[in-house]
């Protein structure tokens, strides 16, 4: 059955819609249907599918999925979804999905995934004060 449900949602993830949204910084046009499938497969009950949906828009920095992510990192039991929750949230880098990871921080009753979510955070703060190009250079000069 569950395997049955995940090539059913594979299969209208690739088939997609006629209308697209352009993510300006990939150069991929996303379909509507693309997002309605990514946010029904983290309303599924399969934690593979969910794990994977979360990644997937992390990836894509689908921002209309801010919501049900943020649904998922409060509500989910499950430790490894909130972090693949929160992780999508970082990549999204709304103020919304940012500021939730920084409240995981202090409110997730996970040490592991408040640990995770300090070093997302740590890491937006970086990119944000010293910008993407200049962090790659000064960890390559660190490693040497």
């Amino acid at each position: 059955m569950k395997i049955i449900t995940t090539i059913i949602v594979l299969a209208f993830f690739l088939i997609g819609s006629s209308n697209a949204i352009t993510n300006p910084r990939m150069n991929v046009q996303i379909k509507d249907n693309t997002v309605e499938t990514l946010i029904m497969g983290l309303n599924s009950d399969n934690i593979g599918l969910k794990s994977g949906s979360a990644y997937m828009i992390g990836e894509l920095k689908l921002k209309q999925a801010t919501i049900p992510l943020l649904r998922v990192l409060h509500n989910e039991k499950n430790e490894e979804l909130r972090i693949a929750a929160a992780l999508a949230l970082y990549k999204i880098g709304s103020p919304v999905a940012i500021y939730a990871v920084r409240q995981a921080i202090k409110f997730d009753e996970s040490e592991r995934v408040s640990k995770l979510c300090a070093s997302f955070y740590s890491n937006y703060l970086k990119n944000k004060f010293y910008g993407e190009e200049i962090n790659v250079d000064v960890s390559k000069t660190a490693l040497k």
